[in-house]
């Protein structure tokens, strides 16, 4: 894991001033600070961050090819670099170091654009043809590692994060209103948009070219589904077994590091597949990681305990309180360049930080699998508002809410009617394909109410949710529900936020590179085949996965009901504790100005 950036010129003649690259590199040092390289020409400079974990000694970037025609700038890991640079080899390249990153260089001169179909891994990369003058630069199927770009003064100018963006003097930034419409509508901008006029987000599973000034933004690789009655006739037992060999591979892969690989466990499903995983079909170490609250509310440490208890784990845990969330907030701000609508990053800065005070730089999560394998209560949601879309009349209706939600059933009146309405939300579109998604949207969407009227006039009349539309795959149509709702799930939350403001940002923040077996392309593309009573059984989540590793994990975990990661939120900034931003944020004087 590490940090690029870089300066094209297109139309300006100036060279490339080392200054302002090296001031570049310095804004994204946070993400890797082993060490920093530049290479520059007439017409492109190149700039990275390491964080060395493969290759220590050899890895340096950028990296070039033989001639030193070609050269690279890296971010990420292509984890089967391994197996690609024997093939590589047998087509007649010679390597120099023993890094994943050289793979890539060798991969281009072979394959070209192509290359990219041929790589395992989550990865963010800038190439530099000085044969052929192009620039070519992509990001991974998922979108697990970020890619900006933004053209000014004649030069097309890239990095990791924005704030290497904004270190050139051509750059000024300026919030974008569209941006924060969609943030305060989906939680986070949905690429190429970003919260920032003119800052471009290079799509997941995207590349861009640039060659005589010309920019092309391409997709490479899209998330697919079978429509009903057309997936592969198996038995229930052949996907829980074929899904349990692709998690083992995935997770045998991503623990490739020449430095010592930690877990995040949390105490639910997924994280103790992955530890399961990892001690029982592995040779490597057991360490992981937790983050624990001082409210019991959001706690999860009993789950966490059976699990550590039963794997025999050596086991660090960070107990998070509402104070440290209050005063870390504007820092997660910082490093997530957006606005954030909850505080569940922040305790996970601190997880990072915790793992980097460890000695670890990279640990292996769970995420991945709710998206995949029907685990939300978005998809169990959607089905139960079919439900009440086809039986206006059916005294099943309340009963279905309160089995998803059971406390409903002591809730007082008030919550009971505010969760029946906020079910009801257009019930009658069911053909849509983000349907499952309307009732989410347009309840965050409430929040641009407080929207400053200057604000207001600049997004004027937008269809936030309409717009969904222009990024939607042309096949969803075709797909059943659960399947459309993932798409969904997966290209307006999982890239956008998840592995984003939750997941990279905070994690790069300490310098821990996060990996994630349940997104290997591989198991999200077998998944993707699983028909969708096997993900979602009635309102039974992740049925299969439940069934491949039931004899392998605690029963307890198994079966426990499923708990969304959360954090406090308001308790941390009101009342007489509230920091002292947040009072002066929220003081006549302040409210005045800003509108």
């Amino acid at each position: 894991m590490c940090a690029i950036c870089g300066i094209l010129n297109l139309t300006n003649s100036d060279k490339i001033d080392p200054n302002v690259l090296r001031t570049m590199v310095s804004m994204v040092r946070h993400r890797g600070p082993d060490e920093a390289g530049t290479y520059m020409d007439d017409r492109v400079g190149l700039g990275h961050a390491r964080l060395s974990i493969i290759d220590l000694s050899g890895g340096k970037q950028p990296l070039c090819n033989e001639d030193r025609s070609v050269w690279v700038v890296f971010n990420g890991e292509i984890f089967n670099y391994i197996e690609l640079r024997r093939q590589l080899e047998s087509l007649g390249h010679s390597f120099r170091t023993d890094s994943d990153t050289e793979t890539i260089v060798h991969a281009y001169e072979e394959y070209g654009h192509e290359c990219l179909r041929h790589f395992n891994g989550q990865f963010a990369f800038a190439l530099w043809d000085s044969n052929s003058h192009e620039l070519f630069l992509a990001r991974d199927r998922l979108g697990i590692r970020p890619l900006f770009y933004c053209i000014q003064g004649g030069r097309f100018i890239f990095g990791s994060e924005i704030k290497s963006i904004a270190a050139h003097p051509a750059v000024n930034l300026e919030i974008d209103p569209a941006g924060l419409d969609e943030v305060f509508t989906f939680w986070a901008t949905l690429a190429p948009a970003s919260a920032f006029k003119e800052i471009c987000e290079v799509p997941a599973g995207h590349y861009v070219v640039i060659r005589n000034g010309d920019l092309n933004v391409k997709q490479y690789w899209s998330l697919e589904f079978p429509s009903p009655g057309s997936e592969p006739v198996e038995s229930e037992e052949h996907y829980a077994e074929a899904l349990r060999e692709h998690l083992i591979q995935s997770t045998r892969l991503q623990l490739r590091s020449d430095v010592p690989v930690g877990a995040y466990l949390s105490g639910g499903l997924d994280s103790s597949i992955i530890t399961t995983i990892i001690k029982k079909y592995t040779s490597s170490p057991l360490i992981t990681f937790s983050i624990r609250f001082e409210d019991s509310h959001y706690d999860e440490g009993g789950y966490q305990a059976e699990l550590i208890k039963s794997l025999g784990t050596r086991h660090s845990e960070y107990v998070c309180s509402s104070a440290d969330i209050a005063e870390a907030f504007t820092d997660v701000i910082w490093h997530t360049e957006k606005p954030i609508l909850r505080t569940a990053p922040t305790p996970l800065f601190f997880l990072s930080r915790l793992v980097r005070e460890k000695g670890f730089k990279v640990v292996l999560t769970g995420e991945g699998a709710d998206e995949f394998l029907g685990g939300y209560n978005i998809f169990k949601e959607a089905k139960i508002r079919r439900f009440w879309a086809r039986q206006p009349e059916s005294k099943l209706r309340p009963l279905l809410l309160q089995k998803l939600y059971p406390y409903l059933a002591q809730a007082s009146s008030r919550p009971s009617y505010y969760w029946q309405t906020f079910f009801r939300t257009d019930l009658s579109n069911t053909d849509l394909p983000y349907y499952s998604h309307i009732p989410r949207w347009s309840n965050t969407a409430k929040i641009k109410t407080l929207f400053s009227e200057r604000v207001k006039s600049e997004v004027g009349h937008r269809d936030t949710i309409a717009a969904v539309s222009s990024i939607l795959n042309p096949n969803i149509n075709r797909w059943a529900p659960l399947s459309r709702a993932q798409w969904v799930e997966a290209a307006t939350f999982l890239s956008p936020y998840l592995l984003s403001s939750q997941g990279d940002r905070v994690a790069m923040a300490h310098s821990v590179e996060s990996r994630f077996p349940f997104l290997d392309h591989n198991v999200v593309e077998f998944c993707s085949l699983i028909p969708p009573k096997y993900k979602l059984r009635v309102l039974n989540e992740k049925y299969i996965l439940k069934k491949c590793m039931s004899e392998e994990i605690p029963s307890a975990i198994c079966r426990r009901p499923k708990q969304p990661y959360r954090a406090p939120d308001s308790v941390c900034f009101l009342g007489a504790g509230a920091p002292e931003y947040v009072k002066e944020l929220l003081s006549e004087r302040e409210l005045a100005r800003t509108g």
